[in-house]
Protein backbone atom coordinates (compact mmCIF):
# COMPACT_ATOMS: atom_id res chain seq x y z
CA UNK A 1 0.00 0.00 0.00
CA UNK A 2 1.45 3.53 -0.73
CA UNK A 3 1.47 6.24 1.46
CA UNK A 4 0.37 9.91 0.65
CA UNK A 5 2.92 11.87 2.97
CA UNK A 6 1.34 14.93 4.58
CA UNK A 7 3.52 17.52 6.62
CA UNK A 8 1.16 18.64 10.38
CA UNK A 9 1.90 21.75 11.55
CA UNK A 10 0.04 25.21 12.67
CA UNK A 11 -0.66 26.65 8.69
CA UNK A 12 -3.74 27.51 7.55
CA UNK A 13 -2.90 25.21 4.27
CA UNK A 14 -1.79 22.45 6.35
CA UNK A 15 -6.16 21.68 6.49
CA UNK A 16 -6.06 21.35 2.38
CA UNK A 17 -3.21 19.33 2.86
CA UNK A 18 -4.72 16.99 4.81
CA UNK A 19 -7.68 16.68 3.35
CA UNK A 20 -5.51 15.83 -0.26
CA UNK A 21 -4.20 13.36 1.14
CA UNK A 22 -7.27 11.82 2.51
CA UNK A 23 -9.14 11.80 -0.58
CA UNK A 24 -6.59 10.67 -2.50
CA UNK A 25 -5.85 7.56 -0.27
CA UNK A 26 -9.22 7.04 -0.14
CA UNK A 27 -10.06 6.85 -3.52
CA UNK A 28 -6.65 4.81 -4.21
CA UNK A 29 -6.66 2.22 -1.46
CA UNK A 30 -3.51 3.90 -0.07
CA UNK A 31 -2.82 5.39 3.25
CA UNK A 32 -1.88 8.60 5.29
CA UNK A 33 1.42 8.91 6.92
CA UNK A 34 1.12 12.51 9.04
CA UNK A 35 4.71 14.04 10.07
CA UNK A 36 4.68 16.34 12.63
CA UNK A 37 8.31 18.17 12.75
CA UNK A 38 9.06 19.71 16.31
CA UNK A 39 12.02 22.27 15.60
CA UNK A 40 15.01 21.83 17.61
CA UNK A 41 15.20 25.46 19.10
CA UNK A 42 12.28 24.61 21.26
CA UNK A 43 14.42 23.01 23.44
CA UNK A 44 17.31 25.23 23.89
CA UNK A 45 16.95 25.29 27.41
CA UNK A 46 18.47 23.61 30.96
CA UNK A 47 18.13 19.83 30.49
CA UNK A 48 14.94 19.98 32.68
CA UNK A 49 12.79 22.48 31.30
CA UNK A 50 13.88 21.14 27.79
CA UNK A 51 12.26 17.92 28.71
CA UNK A 52 9.02 19.60 29.76
CA UNK A 53 8.67 21.57 26.37
CA UNK A 54 9.61 17.98 24.38
CA UNK A 55 6.61 17.04 25.67
CA UNK A 56 4.70 19.61 25.82
CA UNK A 57 5.04 19.70 21.83
CA UNK A 58 4.13 16.23 21.23
CA UNK A 59 1.29 16.50 23.27
CA UNK A 60 0.15 19.25 20.96
CA UNK A 61 1.11 17.33 17.98
CA UNK A 62 -1.13 14.52 19.53
CA UNK A 63 -4.00 17.06 19.99
CA UNK A 64 -4.09 18.18 16.30
CA UNK A 65 -3.09 14.56 14.91
CA UNK A 66 -6.22 13.16 16.74
CA UNK A 67 -8.72 16.11 15.11
CA UNK A 68 -7.53 15.31 11.67
CA UNK A 69 -7.85 11.74 12.26
CA UNK A 70 -10.96 11.59 13.52
CA UNK A 71 -11.93 13.39 10.44
CA UNK A 72 -10.14 11.02 7.80
CA UNK A 73 -11.07 7.99 9.57
CA UNK A 74 -15.34 9.17 9.72
CA UNK A 75 -15.28 10.88 6.73
CA UNK A 76 -12.83 9.00 3.97
CA UNK A 77 -12.03 5.79 6.03
CA UNK A 78 -8.49 6.14 5.71
CA UNK A 79 -6.59 5.31 9.06
CA UNK A 80 -3.50 7.73 9.03
CA UNK A 81 -0.15 7.02 11.18
CA UNK A 82 1.78 9.55 12.90
CA UNK A 83 5.20 10.25 13.26
CA UNK A 84 7.69 12.88 15.08
CA UNK A 85 10.54 13.66 13.98
CA UNK A 86 12.24 16.59 15.88
CA UNK A 87 14.94 18.54 13.72
CA UNK A 88 15.09 21.41 10.67
CA UNK A 89 11.60 20.48 8.89
CA UNK A 90 13.01 20.19 4.78
CA UNK A 91 15.73 17.45 6.51
CA UNK A 92 13.25 15.50 8.38
CA UNK A 93 11.06 15.52 5.55
CA UNK A 94 13.51 14.26 3.43
CA UNK A 95 14.52 11.81 5.67
CA UNK A 96 11.50 10.19 6.37
CA UNK A 97 10.49 9.79 2.91
CA UNK A 98 14.00 7.91 2.31
CA UNK A 99 13.78 5.84 5.36
CA UNK A 100 9.97 4.41 4.66
CA UNK A 101 9.70 2.81 1.09
CA UNK A 102 5.87 2.93 1.33
CA UNK A 103 5.69 6.67 0.69
CA UNK A 104 4.56 7.34 -2.56
CA UNK A 105 3.62 10.75 -2.78
CA UNK A 106 4.76 13.88 -0.26
CA UNK A 107 2.02 16.61 0.04
CA UNK A 108 2.08 20.02 0.88
CA UNK A 109 -0.04 22.96 1.39
CA UNK A 110 1.14 25.94 0.03
CA UNK A 111 -0.02 29.67 1.90
CA UNK A 112 -2.43 31.65 -0.25
CA UNK A 113 -0.36 34.76 0.96
CA UNK A 114 1.35 36.96 -1.27
CA UNK A 115 4.74 36.01 0.69
CA UNK A 116 4.74 33.28 -1.26
CA UNK A 117 4.05 29.36 -0.68
CA UNK A 118 5.67 28.73 2.59
CA UNK A 119 9.53 28.22 3.60
CA UNK A 120 8.61 24.13 3.44
CA UNK A 121 7.13 24.44 0.21
CA UNK A 122 9.70 26.86 -1.33
CA UNK A 123 12.97 24.60 -0.22
CA UNK A 124 11.68 21.48 -1.87
CA UNK A 125 10.76 23.01 -4.94
CA UNK A 126 14.29 23.82 -5.55
CA UNK A 127 14.89 19.91 -5.22
CA UNK A 128 11.91 18.65 -7.77
CA UNK A 129 14.60 16.88 -9.55
CA UNK A 130 16.06 14.83 -7.10
CA UNK A 131 13.24 13.86 -4.68
CA UNK A 132 12.56 10.16 -4.73
CA UNK A 133 8.59 10.78 -4.64
CA UNK A 134 6.58 12.81 -6.23
CA UNK A 135 5.38 16.03 -4.74
CA UNK A 136 1.89 17.25 -4.68
CA UNK A 137 1.48 21.07 -4.05
CA UNK A 138 -2.40 21.86 -3.08
CA UNK A 139 -2.96 25.49 -2.80
CA UNK A 140 -4.59 26.62 0.66
CA UNK A 141 -7.04 29.05 -0.92
CA UNK A 142 -8.91 25.96 -2.69
CA UNK A 143 -12.42 25.52 -0.96
CA UNK A 144 -13.80 21.90 0.12
CA UNK A 145 -15.95 22.23 -2.94
CA UNK A 146 -12.95 22.62 -5.47
CA UNK A 147 -10.69 20.14 -3.18
CA UNK A 148 -13.01 17.34 -4.38
CA UNK A 149 -13.24 18.19 -7.60
CA UNK A 150 -9.84 16.89 -7.71
CA UNK A 151 -10.33 13.18 -6.67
Amino acid sequence: MRKFLVILDDSRECLNAMRFAAMGASRTGGGVQVLAIIPPEEFQHWIGVGEIMREEARERVHAHFEIFAKWMIDRRNVNPELVIREGEAVPEILAQVEEDGGIGMLVLGASPDKGGPGPIVTALSRRLGSLPVPLAVVPGALSKEQLGQVW
